[in-house]
């Protein structure tokens, strides 16, 4: 007896658990600390994935028109929109309300880094973009917009 309700607990406990990591879900719209663009972080695939839906300022300055990758090292890339770019890719579910394992494209520099997303509270993730060890790059606070 004492055993079977052992096991209803635990697994009770895992239920909590798993519902409380699909509370804190990354899923949405997010702003950055800068608050230049808001992104939509969305399945694809098995994966997560984030592209650009807004940009404080969407025009180049000198030109007027849209903004475009224009830093991109590939040649071919640089005439596509900034808009709807899709920027981070490949982030699988590790643990503790971390993706990891993913890329995010910084369309001002041109350059790619590992990335992971970990979230702080429902409305608050940590982005890090590194080079190598998790341990070294830089960290930015994202904000939910909805």
């Amino acid at each position: 007896m004492k055993k079977s309700l052992f096991l209803s607990l635990a697994f009770l406990l895992g239920l909590v658990r798993l519902a409380s990591a699909q509370t804190l879900s990354p899923l949405g719209t997010w702003q950055n600390e800068e608050k230049k663009a808001t992104f939509e972080i969305y399945k694809c695939g098995n994966k997560l994935c984030g592209k650009i839906v807004t940009l404080t300022v969407p025009n180049d300055p000198a030109t007027g028109k849209p903004k475009t990758d224009s830093q991109n090292p590939d040649p071919k890339l640089r005439n596509r929109p900034r808009l709807g770019l899709v920027f981070m890719q490949g982030f699988e579910y590790d643990d503790s309300n971390k993706w990891d394992d993913g890329k995010i494209y910084d369309p001002e520099s041109g350059k790619t880094y590992s990335c992971y997303m970990k979230m702080i509270n429902a409305n608050t993730m940590e982005v890090k973009g590194y080079i190598g060890f998790s341990m070294i790059g830089k960290s930015q606070t994202w904000t939910r917009v909805k």
